[in-house]
């Protein structure tokens, strides 16, 4: 059975989306999508000593209505890198991996970007390959598939002869599963429990980036990333 997971792309993504990622044969970033202004294109979160603290990368919108993902410009008249590199080790100076994991991090970080979906998608690389995750990868923009939201997902299936369309729960409002059936592809909600591990400053806060993980965990984070859904 292939499975095919279709996501937008994320900034330092959490656990859950390298879950999906763990259990795609076929990972195709929807990256010709509206982007979303508040959303997780841009930003993520890690922990300080009063919780969780932004990592955010300023992105321009003057003059852009309705800009889609691959189309977002990030405001290059910001230091945003730096800012990152310098919160990452003043958080984590206590944390086992941090030698091992952010010079790597700081090179990717800053190389001249200008736009976000760059950004996003070496980054997930990056940890992704931290993580010994390596699905096939492909950007739907590049693609050519047409069609409204479900009939489109079902049809980038549909190209890559997948079996098993695995999804997170927030398209169950719009999701034609009926008709995904029908034509073969069995639907599959991804139901991750967040899994427990040693943290930086006090009692455990899930949902951070997963950058988080692997500062703390290092050689560890695929077997707790894995935890928390054992498919």
């Amino acid at each position: 059975m292939k499975t095919l997971v279709v996501l937008q792309p994320g900034y330092l993504p959490w656990l859950g989306f390298f879950d999906q990622m763990r259990r795609a044969d076929v990972f195709v970033y929807y990256d010709d999508v509206q982007y979303d202004k508040h959303g997780w294109r841009n930003r993520n979160r890690v922990k300080g000593p009063d919780g969780p603290q932004w990592l955010t990368v300023p992105v321009r919108h003057h003059g852009l209505r309705q800009p889609r993902i691959m189309d977002a410009a990030i405001d290059t008249r910001s230091p945003w890198a730096r800012k990152h590199l310098a919160t990452l080790r003043q958080l984590y100076a206590k944390a086992r991996y941090v030698k091992q994991y952010v010079p790597e991090l700081e090179e990717t970080l800053m190389r001249p970007w200008e736009r976000i979906v760059d950004l996003d998608l070496t980054v997930v690389a990056l940890l992704a390959k931290w993580l010994g995750l390596a699905p096939a990868v492909f950007q739907s923009s590049q693609l050519q598939i047409e069609g409204e939201q479900s009939i489109r997902l079902l049809r980038i299936c549909q190209h890559f002869a997948a079996t098993r369309y695995l999804s997170g729960s927030a398209a169950r409002d719009y999701l034609d599963v009926g008709s995904f059936a029908q034509h073969g592809v069995d639907v599959e909600w991804q139901d991750y429990r967040h899994p427990e591990y040693p943290q930086q400053h006090g009692s455990f806060v899930p949902y951070l980036s997963a950058i988080d993980l692997l500062l703390n965990c290092g050689d560890e984070s695929r077997a707790i990333l894995e935890s928390g859904n054992p498919q």
